[in-house]
């Protein structure tokens, strides 16, 4: 394991924002020329929203990951929290750009319909962690207020887990399991944290 982790520490965190970078164009590119099937706008939404859903999980394991096995991921966590949110904004640039288009359908969509709002609120609260995720920022606010506002980031992961078991049409298994382990990486945080204390 010190082995791994060593070769964890030298390895850079650069080629994650290139890799989700080729990948943001690459599902774009595939959308643009018929490889996503017959509805390509929706499923282009789909898969940027699913994306982000599945990093912000990568990135809520990694401290259990550290704590139970070992592995220490810890330098490519704000790699992770970043590219995240980029597909997350690429979800939501799709909806408003490419698939609703209207303004004033837009607001009227996010005020009736719930697993809108919900998704909405999801990423609002994500934005100012993805403003935040640099040094000079962590210098300003103080490391332990900064790390109070990145707590944010369990809020946002249960409400992105919410909107997909929402949006969804019938009972689907997926969903339900994003959220399922979203609330147990989350749920370990507090397991561990009232163990120290006791």
């Amino acid at each position: 394991m010190d082995h791994l982790n060593r070769l964890l520490k030298r390895a850079p965190a650069w080629p994650l924002y290139m890799l989700c970078a080729a990948h943001v164009f690459w599902l774009f590119y595939l959308g643009l020329t018929g490889g996503l099937g017959v509805e390509p706008i929706k499923a282009l939404e789909h898969a940027y929203g699913e994306a982000g859903l599945k990093l912000l999980v990568v990135t809520l394991a990694v401290t259990p990951l550290r704590r139970f096995s070992g592995v220490n991921l810890l330098k490519f966590r704000r790699a992770l929290g970043l590219c995240s949110f980029f597909y997350i904004a690429g979800h939501l640039s799709v909806w408003l750009v490419l698939d609703v288009q209207q303004v004033g359908q837009i607001w009227a969509d996010i005020v009736k319909r719930p697993y809108i709002t919900v998704g909405m609120a999801g990423f609002a609260l994500l934005l100012p962690l993805a403003l935040t995720s640099n040094n000079a920022s962590i210098r300003r606010m103080g490391a332990a207020s900064w790390r109070k506002l990145h707590k944010l980031t369990y809020l946002a992961a249960i409400l992105g887990a919410v909107h997909y078991v929402m949006l969804v049409k019938g009972f689907q298994i997926e969903p339900i399991v994003y959220l399922a382990v979203i609330l147990g990486l989350i749920g370990s945080r507090f397991i561990e944290r009232q163990r120290k204390i006791a």
